[in-house]
């Protein structure tokens, strides 16, 4: 075990107002979140997958933490686990999962990685330091900070004027999540009042133009990639408003951006680029991303159509 490791309790149970990352780091502080009040807030999100991280964080401050929201650094990282607070960051998600909070319980500092709380106790998730923090990149080095209020007080960091923003930022999702699009708008609208450098915020205020197919959402989503260049989901949101509006050289410009960030990140974006290079008439390159498609996504509900147009290329 390394010096720099923190020993955080195995958590199995969870529920999409009570993520497994908050549980386990609330039961680190001996916080035991109630997963029948997380149940009766789920009600307000049926048919939801995934999970709703700021519920969560609410969650845990009723029941005595405090919390931070940061855009942070690789050196804050290790000095918050130094402190002996456990930090949540929000790394890239797998297949069709856009994101997911992950506990970092630790680094090592001779073998240049990071240390990943996994619930099972036989397991162990490591990390090359550079590789991590390439990953962490792409959603802004969100970190995420439970601990009680007198030890949140103590934490000395770069970007705690801006908590605000951040914080805005996943309640604007919340928001969006129980359809009220207006109010997200106007929190967003706040957050980049605050910090108008903030990438996620301009990203999740593209995303919702995007959804009211705005051509609004084109502005926000290149501030986004100014702020920060590795925004994959700015440039995949772009790539989906232009094939949405026909624009097909361009959508094919930017999904390429964003699987050249990250090419494992996002299954449907290799059918998406497919779509856009077929009406562009590069029927190879369309054939070799539908053929992605289905490598990432084994499982998907249009896998025989998708078939059935590898064979007619």
């Amino acid at each position: 075990m390394s010096e720099h490791e923190l020993l955080l309790p195995a958590v199995t149970e969870e529920n999409i107002c009570l993520p497994l990352a908050v549980s386990a780091v609330s039961q680190y502080w001996n916080v035991n979140l109630p997963i029948a009040e997380a149940k009766e807030i789920a009600k307000k999100y049926p048919n939801m997958h995934g999970s709703i991280l700021i519920e969560g964080i609410e969650l845990a401050e009723r029941h005595g933490l405090g919390s931070l929201i940061l855009h942070s650094t690789l050196s804050e990282l290790k000095k918050v686990i130094d402190m002996g607070v456990p930090p949540i960051v929000i790394l890239p998600g797998l297949f069709e999962t856009v994101q997911h909070a992950s506990v970092i319980s630790g680094y090592d500092e001779k073998e240049k990685s990071i240390i990943h709380y996994m619930p099972q106790p036989d397991q162990i998730g490591v990390i090359p330091e550079k590789q991590f923090d390439k990953l962490w990149e792409e959603d802004g080095r969100l970190m995420i900070l439970l601990a009680p209020s007198d030890i949140i007080s103590k934490i000395k960091t770069e970007n705690k004027s801006k908590e605000k923003s951040n914080r805005l930022c996943f309640v604007s999702e919340k928001l969006n999540l129980q359809n009220r699009k207006e109010e997200a708008i106007k929190t967003l609208r706040e957050a980049i009042t605050i910090d108008g450098s903030n990438s996620t915020a301009l990203c999740l205020l593209g995303g919702i133009y995007n959804e009211k197919n705005m051509q609004e959402c084109v502005q926000y989503y290149e501030q986004s990639i100014k702020h920060n260049n590795s925004c994959y989901l700015a440039y995949r949101g772009l790539g989906n408003y232009y094939l949405k509006t026909k624009q097909y050289d361009k959508a094919d410009s930017y999904y390429t951006k964003a699987i050249k960030i990250n090419p494992t990140r996002f299954g449907p974006i290799y059918k998406n680029r497919g779509i856009a290079k077929l009406e562009l008439n590069k029927k190879k390159e369309a054939k070799e991303d539908f053929e992605s498609y289905l490598k990432h996504m084994p499982n998907a509900k249009d896998k025989e159509s998708i078939m059935q147009a590898i064979k007619e290329l």
